[in-house]
């Protein structure tokens, strides 16, 4: 088989170009650690990176906001162990205050301590979150409670807080509102709230007299009270683990699409480097051996 010279120098000016190409390629996968330089290197692998790139993204926010809701739990931990405490020193003083012994202005004392427990829970009813809002804010509203001049205490809100979501349809309910934290409490004399309790039974004391079947009537709803108070915080707990859970999936997961994304898109440096390396060695080899032959002559073939 006869190969013609336009054909010799075609083929090996096309092989040469190809190796120098392969070379350059490898040279900018080393250099930039990048498999791919445009999508149109690789249709596929582009598509399956876009997919991950979304991915990432979604997972980032909602981290974003497990950070967030863990926040908003851990505060409302700590706050309702002081709205548990002082609903205990509120029954203690109730206890107090039921002796047969104490006077009209020894009860009007424990009547102001226990305005003095009111104002400190309308004070936690009101706790700002770390983002400057209401902690038991309801759907609506700037603050959870508002205390009247006359020192009546009512809800300000209505509704449930937004629940946020922290994954594809998965949400938590980070907060909750100050009604069902502080109010739906059953007494005898039906629905009331902690506030409506405290000022009360205060009021029945600064009156004077006897308080037996107000400290009775209080000694209960506080009791009602503190079960319910102790009710959520036992769901704020194991709210808190549920977002440990969903933290450490969220991480995982986080972990498990970047090695997906490097094996696409990164660049194995030691395979690169080898290969980049055989394919000099060809390519030295092809231009030494094409610049030996394009040199002969007739009179070489001849001697």
């Amino acid at each position: 088989m006869q190969i013609s010279t336009n054909q010799f120098y075609s083929n090996n000016a096309s092989l040469m170009a190809k190796l120098t190409q392969h070379t350059s390629d490898l040279q900018t996968q080393i250099s930039t650690t990048k498999k791919y330089d445009a999508p149109s290197d690789n249709v596929v692998a582009y598509q399956q990176l876009a997919t991950i790139k979304q991915a990432t993204a979604s997972g980032s926010a909602y981290a974003a906001n497990v950070d967030l809701a863990q926040s908003l739990l851990q505060q409302s931990d700590s706050t309702l162990t002081s709205v548990e405490s002082d609903l205990q020193k509120a029954s203690e003083l109730v206890t107090q205050a039921n002796s047969d012994t104490l006077t009209d202005a020894q009860r009007k004392t424990i009547s102001t301590q226990l305005k003095s427990v009111l104002g400190d829970l309308v004070s936690l009813a009101n706790t700002k979150d770390a983002r400057g809002q209401p902690l038991y804010g309801a759907a609506t509203g700037d603050s959870a409670v508002t205390q009247g001049a006359d020192g009546t205490v009512s809800f300000t809100g209505t509704g449930t807080p937004a629940a946020i979501p922290i994954g594809d349809g998965a949400n938590v309910q980070a907060s909750d509102s100050a009604e069902r934290v502080f109010g739906g409490i059953q007494t005898a004399g039906g629905k009331s709230d902690v506030f409506a309790i405290l000022t009360k039974f205060a009021a029945a004391l600064d009156a004077g007299g006897s308080v037996t079947a107000a400290a009775s009537e209080a000694g209960d709803g506080l009791k009602a009270a503190l079960t319910q108070v102790t009710s959520v915080h036992g769901s704020v707990g194991a709210r808190e683990t549920r977002l440990d859970l969903a933290a450490a999936q969220l991480k995982t997961a986080a972990i498990d699409r970047e090695a997906d994304r490097s094996t696409i898109e990164d660049t194995d440096i030691t395979t690169a480097v080898t290969e980049l390396q055989k394919t000099m060695t060809v390519l030295q080899a092809t231009q030494a051996s094409f610049t030996k032959l394009s040199s002969l002559s007739l009179f070489d073939y001849l001697k």
